[in-house]
Parts: C-alpha cells; sequence; structure tokens
C-alpha cells in the first residue's frame, strides 16, 4: 500500500506541479513538500486538506482509503451519498441492503465469467 508520502508524490506529478508551487500555495518550504513525499513528516489534518483542494483529489485517497483520486470528485456519486443521507435510517439500510445484493451479483458474475 502506498503512504500518504508516495500518493502525495504521484498526484503532484500527475497535476504537473511542482514541490516549489505546491510549497508556495501552502505557505511553506520546498524541504517541507519533499519531507512529507519521503514520509520523514507527517502533515496536519488542515494541511492534508489543502493539499487535496490544490491538487484536486480527496483527503481520502491520500491517506490511501479508496485508490481512485477523484472519486467523491464525482458530482453523480456526491449527489447520490447527499441523497442517501438525507433520507431516514431505515430507508438508507433497505436502499443499500439491496445495492449491496447488486454488488454482490456483479463481482460473482466477474469471478465466474475468468
Amino acid at each position: 500500500m502506498d503512504t500518504f508520502g508516495k500518493r502525495l508524490a504521484i498526484i503532484r506529478k500527475e497535476r504537473k506541479m511542482t514541490q516549489d508551487e505546491l510549497a508556495k500555495l501552502l505557505s511553506t518550504s520546498i524541504s517541507v513538500i519533499g519531507r512529507y513525499e519521503r514520509d520523514e513528516m507527517t502533515s496536519s489534518i488542515n494541511v492534508a486538506k489543502k493539499i487535496s483542494i490544490f491538487l484536486n483529489t480527496t483527503v481520502g485517497y491520500l491517506l490511501g482509503e479508496t485508490n481512485k483520486a477523484e472519486l467523491f470528485k464525482d458530482p453523480a456519486i456526491v449527489n447520490r451519498l447527499t441523497d442517501l443521507d438525507n433520507m431516514p435510517v431505515k430507508d438508507t439500510n433497505h436502499i443499500l441492503h439491496v445495492l449491496d445484493g447488486f454488488v454482490k451479483s456483479v463481482k460473482f458474475k466477474n469471478i465466474t465469467a475468468l
């Protein structure tokens, strides 16, 4: 599993941003960015949030909670999650139960297709 530092370096390079550019956005030094990327230093949650905004990703991606850098940047997914969050718990549980069934079905279909 990639570390925060490795993911930071990967996404920063994908976004074609230099360490110096990121450091300036964060009002810090290039050496601090280098230490983050080498996992010699851990950022605060506030700095991680700022980094995710500047690199157009999520804190979850930087922390390794998801492998998709833009998972929660998709407005359709965010809207669906917001809708679920605004429903009564009983309704949300029913929807999630049905969704789990669909997901298991697709996974099984993909396994048997191998």
